[in-house]
């Protein structure tokens, strides 16, 4: 575990004392609140409203307010709790269909996070669990996520990356890796055979906000006893779709593709 970095501590601090009170603060305050010396107080004051974390009370000087950054931070993470919510429902009615595991995963940086899942009913099954890591090049939802970012940003987050391979079948070289997303970008659909996991295999599509963004991606994994190329198109088509009815509930209009 890395080192706490004492100035990021003090300024989440400074921040949380105002869920107190009637939600403003002066330097004095947060002096006394938090046992600070009265420079790094001031400093740290400076830089949260510099950056748009607090705000000064025109009226009341001296005296602090949160800012519209906090605002923006919380209405993401409420989009992000609907989304998982929305997601779950929506993995449920896709598994219902094709009785295999369904997930439904974000982009952080250059990993997936998995926020909803649904298992199959099966006996031999995928084991996972929402809220699980894993390298984005290495799976459907991950290779989907990364085939819809600009180019020059997907570039940027690979660059100087080291891709480790999590089974035999797993892409390490960056051009080939490059290849796959523009194939997945043209094709709207990710597939990922044996990639993360030596006994399955998975597709994926993507899931747009209101504002046609990609947030998200739906997959469908199948162990590989269940595969086939008829399935893997049968699959595809319903991951398209169940990603197609999440983009809508959140907002959506048209087809997610």
């Amino acid at each position: 575990m890395g080192r706490l970095v004492p100035a990021v501590t003090r300024s989440l601090d400074i921040l949380e004392l105002f869920l107190e009170g009637d939600g403003t603060l002066s330097a004095p305050e947060v002096t006394r609140k938090l046992q600070l010396p009265r420079t790094t107080v001031h400093e740290l004051l400076t830089t949260l409203a510099a950056r748009s974390y607090l705000v000064q009370i025109p009226d009341q000087p001296g005296r602090y307010r949160l800012g519209v950054r906090t605002y923006q931070l919380g209405s993401r993470y409420a989009e992000q709790l609907d989304l998982a919510a929305e997601g779950q429902q929506v993995a449920r009615e896709v598994a219902e269909t094709c009785d295999e595991t369904v997930h439904v995963a974000i982009l952080e940086d250059t990993d997936v996070i998995y926020i909803a899942k649904v298992d199959s009913t099966h006996a031999v099954r995928m084991v996972s669990a929402a809220g699980r890591r894993l390298p984005a090049h290495c799976t459907s939802v991950g290779k989907m996520l990364l085939a819809s970012l600009p180019q020059e940003e997907l570039e940027a987050r690979l660059d100087g990356r080291e891709f480790t391979a999590m089974t035999p079948a797993s892409i390490t070289d960056p051009d080939e890796l490059l290849a796959t997303l523009a194939t997945v970008r043209e094709r709207g659909i990710a597939v990922e055979h044996r990639e993360s996991n030596p006994d399955v295999s998975c597709v994926a599509a993507p899931v747009r906000d209101g504002a046609g963004r990609v947030v998200a991606a739906l997959s469908i994994s199948v162990p590989m006893i269940r595969w086939s190329e008829a399935r893997e198109q049968e699959l595809a088509e319903l991951a398209a779709k169940g990603a197609d009815d999440l983009s809508v509930r959140l907002g959506h209009r048209g087809d997610a593709r």
